[in-house]
């Protein structure tokens, strides 16, 4: 399935990069935008060079907008963490996009899964725009 941009007059064409550089403070405050919390002060670039395969970054008119981590356990199965779109860029196809760039890059990398968790409400978003098929799947709260 590829994913494809809402391309309507007035629609800027985002600039989506693999393994994109961002500033810590830029990611910080979209994830924050995204997931309705504080801004944190967490160091995104050292965790992504240490535990991702890569991550795609989008930028629109060169301001950050979007992103995703793919995370692996250095071998087959990849795991698709934190699709973030911010909301003035929403029900573009942006993030279906950034999904695409994320797999593509996974099965170039010879990844054979990717794994992707998310709440009921994405179901239609992970199912439907993405190409995720239903699995069984376990989960053990911790904190």
């Amino acid at each position: 399935m590829t994913a494809s941009l809402d391309k309507q007059p007035g629609n800027p064409q985002p600039h989506v990069q693999w393994r994109g550089a961002f500033e810590n403070v830029e990611l910080n405050a979209l994830h924050a935008h995204c997931f309705e919390h504080a801004v944190f002060d967490d160091d995104w670039w050292a965790q992504v060079n240490r535990f991702s395969l890569g991550w795609v970054t989008m930028r629109v008119r060169d301001k950050f907008a979007g992103f995703v981590n793919v995370a692996w356990d250095g071998g087959v199965h990849a795991f698709l963490l934190d699709t973030m779109v911010c909301s003035a860029h929403r029900r573009h196809g942006y993030a279906s996009h950034l999904v695409r760039v994320a797999v593509d890059n996974a099965k170039a990398s010879r990844c054979e899964w990717l794994h992707v968790d998310f709440d009921p409400h994405l179901r239609d978003f992970y199912f439907g725009a993405c190409g995720f098929r239903p699995t069984d799947a376990g989960l053990i709260q911790l904190r």
